[in-house]
């Protein structure tokens, strides 16, 4: 007889567990008994699968640095126990989740895939039915008798992206997510096809390591045609600030105007780190590529590469809360971590 494989299921919230409310047309969290309820296939699978829940369940929306901590943390007590794990969440902020929990988790040797639906898994054309059911057979999968994906990852509709290079782009189709920077970990039809050179496999045999803390002084500056020296300011001079991601045109550029290279000088000088984020779903951040990038440079503006602003928000906060110099967070930040940069 072989061992069979154990797989946990977290049920944060979201849509994948919501039922709706007769009286007032609302979509309402419920518990996550009615989910299994709904899906009896579970039973039929040859695995173990347990499951935990949030209590009450959590909306995507109200997610918050905190229940990253307490995700992984769940995950650490129960390590040793699974053979995988399936984390239950609201599609909206999920790509924050698992970029958060990619950095929370070193040396992770096990899959943790995110997953859930565009509609409430009750209703009869829903999308969480197969996320979940193939998230859990992928959470399961071997390869040579080693985890197939030892990764956090995001499944849907069909496809396993790697979680921190991953952002929402769809509220409307089934395809909710998409990853311009990064191939795809596997695919499903019939059969699972798994990229495996896409794939990061932990190297030696070092033990999981759990990150508690984040740090989230930080702001994103979205750059507009237009943006004002007052809403530049006050962005910079917010009250124990420590970072800005700044969300730039193309390839990394932004105004030249004096009064604009100004403030990022003096915020640099203030030892506020400031990232550079492209607003383009697929490219990377190129500042020697034209003048007006070179000009952020010279103020010491940092390069996010091809980074997400998802990764970069979550990225910037561990670094934050690792490091009190800036010294150092201003190396790692452009260092590849989790395989978020190119």
């Amino acid at each position: 007889m072989h061992e069979r494989q154990s797989i946990l299921i977290i049920y944060t919230g979201g849509t994948i567990g919501m039922s709706l409310d007769p009286e007032t047309g609302n979509l309402i969290p419920v518990n996550f008994a009615e989910i299994s309820k709904q899906l009896p296939e579970l039973k039929r699978f040859d695995l173990d699968i347990k499951a935990v829940s949030f209590s009450p369940p959590v909306d995507s929306s109200e997610i918050t640095p905190d229940m990253w901590i307490r995700l992984a943390t769940a995950i650490g007590n129960h390590y040793d126990d699974f053979d995988g794990f399936v984390i239950l969440h609201g599609t909206d902020t999920m790509a924050y989740s698992a970029s958060a929990l990619s950095f929370l988790l070193e040396n992770l040797d096990k899959p943790v895939i995110f997953t859930g639906s565009q509609l409430p898994i009750g209703m009869l054309r829903t999308d969480g039915k197969e996320n979940l059911i193939t998230s859990i057979e992928i959470a399961a999968g071997k390869i040579n008798n080693s985890p197939a994906v030892p990764e956090v990852c995001i499944f849907f509709q069909n496809k396993l992206f790697r979680g921190n290079r991953t952002t929402k782009y769809s509220v409307d189709y089934f395809n909710a997510f998409r990853s311009d920077n990064y191939p795809l970990l596997a695919e499903t039809g019939i059969n699972i096809e798994y990229n495996y050179h896409a794939i990061n496999y932990p190297y030696g045999d070092k033990k999981l390591k759990i990150y508690n803390s984040l740090d989230n002084n930080i702001a994103v500056l979205k750059i507009f045609p237009g943006i004002t020296n007052k809403l530049l300011r006050s962005t910079f001079n917010t009250d124990g600030l420590r970072a800005v991601i700044i969300e730039t045109y193309g390839a990394g550029n932004a105004p030249t105007a004096s009064w604009f290279l100004s403030e990022i000088k003096a915020a640099v000088k203030r030892d506020i780190i400031v990232l550079n984020v492209s607003q383009c779903a697929a490219g990377s951040v190129d500042m020697n590529k034209y003048n007006t990038g070179r000009r952020l440079l010279e103020a010491g503006v940092l390069s996010g590469s091809d980074i997400t602003t998802e990764a970069a928000i979550t990225k910037t906060m561990f670094l934050l809360a690792q490091y009190n110099a800036n010294k150092e967070i201003r190396t790692f930040i452009n260092n590849s971590l989790r395989g978020e940069i190119k």
